[in-house]
């Protein structure tokens, strides 16, 4: 009887085996000589173009470190808690991009995240997004990478452990958490917000950031939108549950992601600057006004910004109020000679080149990573509003002054509990910070 029940056992794991292998396989699609440029028409190259750009494309394809490299030649280094693992070269070079790989390839790398050599690519690769483009988009943006220059460069090997770094892995990920699938509009709401949905979700992958992942590296469908940790820095929420005390209205996020500065919320900065100075703000002005009106519904904002006006007037009077009259707090001295200069604000609203800390979501987080990062890095005339630059405190202010400064402001501009271990915290986000910038203060 024991017998039969594990040649039953037995029987059932190598069925379910073979059932696995069968689902994982994919055959390989001959290689094609690289298309002529010639091919494809000027019309289709340049919506390609828009949609490599909202696709950001060129901020995980391009190698930042070791002095750079080509755009979209690869080698960037992404570091996850399960190795780094480094960008494909997509430039249309025949031997270490995809110069080889046909528009067939093309769209199930992007659909079904296999490669033209039928291996699982790592989500890294953000394919759980991408299923849901559309063919059309995804041809243009085939006709626009085939008409890139062809870089010769190879990437890095990934230092992925064993057993993950075995490819066919990738399918029992995909078996849990990757559902195929082209964008779906939703009836209940308009063609703008339909827009909005299609590009947040599938090409731009916002949540591929700003979205809790769980201990497989899977986006936490059940905590959408309710901010990460990306590359040492905090993206924040995107839905109600963003703390800042004004609402991210449509028009706020409009300006932030076209210009990459809010009125009332501040500029752009780490990660999440060359979205709008890089990417969006070359794109169709109409698509991110479809991003803006699709997060804004998300987040409620007509239903909540009807405190706005008092949070506005609010954080006004306290910025006064840091420097009018004699102050004994030595925390507040030091904020004045280090800050209070470049981010002093008087009624009724900031200064769009001033922005005001009380309003912005660095004091509002969870811990103070944001707020020690743009510390340290400073924001360059590059990033953040255009033309205008915050100097790197790197070597000008010691861990213990910059927990100072941080406690506060958390004091003095929120009305939220006070952040622990704020010296500790600094030491730890100042190893993050790979060198001094070239604009640092002395």
């Amino acid at each position: 009887m024991i017998k039969r029940i594990l040649a039953g056992v037995a029987a059932v794991g190598a069925l379910g085996g073979l059932g696995f292998l069968y689902y994982a396989w994919y055959p390989s699609i001959a290689p094609v000589p690289r298309p002529a440029a010639s091919s494809f028409s000027a019309a289709q190259i340049e919506r390609g173009r828009i949609v490599a750009a909202e696709g950001y494309c060129a901020e995980c394809h391009t190698r930042t470190d070791m002095g750079g490299g080509p755009e979209l030649a690869g080698d960037y280094k992404m570091d996850t808690p399960f190795g780094a693992i480094y960008s494909s070269n997509i430039t249309p070079d025949e031997k270490t991009g995809i110069g080889n790989w046909s528009e067939a390839a093309f769209h199930r790398a992007m659909h079904l995240g296999v490669s033209r050599e039928g291996e699982h690519l790592i989500p890294a690769f953000p394919f759980d997004h991408f299923t849901k483009m559309t063919d059309q988009d995804i041809s243009d943006l085939y006709a626009y990478i085939m008409t890139r220059p062809a870089v010769s460069m190879a990437q890095r090997p990934n230092e992925l452990p064993f057993p993950l770094s075995l490819r066919i892995l990738q399918a029992g990920w995909k078996l849990l958490y990757f559902w195929p699938g082209v964008y779906k509009p939703d009836p209940r709401h308009d063609a703008l917000w339909n827009r909005g949905a299609y590009l947040a979700e599938g090409n731009a992958h916002c949540g591929a950031c700003h979205t809790p992942r769980d201990f497989m590296g899977a986006e936490k469908r059940s905590s959408d939108y309710e901010g990460a940790v990306v590359d040492n820095w905090i993206a924040p929420p995107l839905n109600e549950h963003n703390p800042t005390p004004t609402t991210w209205t449509e028009d706020e996020l409009f300006q932030y992601l076209r210009f990459g500065v809010a009125p009332l919320h501040g500029p752009a900065g780490g990660p999440m600057s060359p979205v709008p100075h890089r990417f969006l703000s070359t794109v169709p002005e109409e698509d991110v006004h479809a991003i803006a009106h699709y997060f804004a519904d998300l987040d409620h904002a007509s239903e909540r910004q009807g405190h706005d006006k008092a949070a506005l007037a609010l954080a006004m009077e306290q910025s006064k109020a840091g420097l009018i009259g004699p102050n004994t707090d030595p925390d507040a001295k030091l904020y004045q000679g280090a800050c209070a200069a470049c981010h002093y604000n008087a009624a009724p609203t900031p200064v769009l080149g001033r922005p005001d800390l009380a309003l912005n979501n660095a004091l509002w987080l969870d811990e103070p990573t944001n707020l020690y990062q743009v510390i340290l890095h400073g924001l360059t005339a590059e990033e953040g509003q255009s033309g205008i630059a915050m100097p790197s405190f790197y070597n000008a202010l010691s861990d213990q002054d910059m927990a100072r400064i941080a406690a506060y402001l958390r004091r003095t501009r929120t009305t939220l509990p006070p952040w622990t271990d704020l010296e500790k915290k600094a030491a730890a986000v100042r190893k993050t910070v790979q060198h001094v910038p070239v604009n640092s203060s002395h």
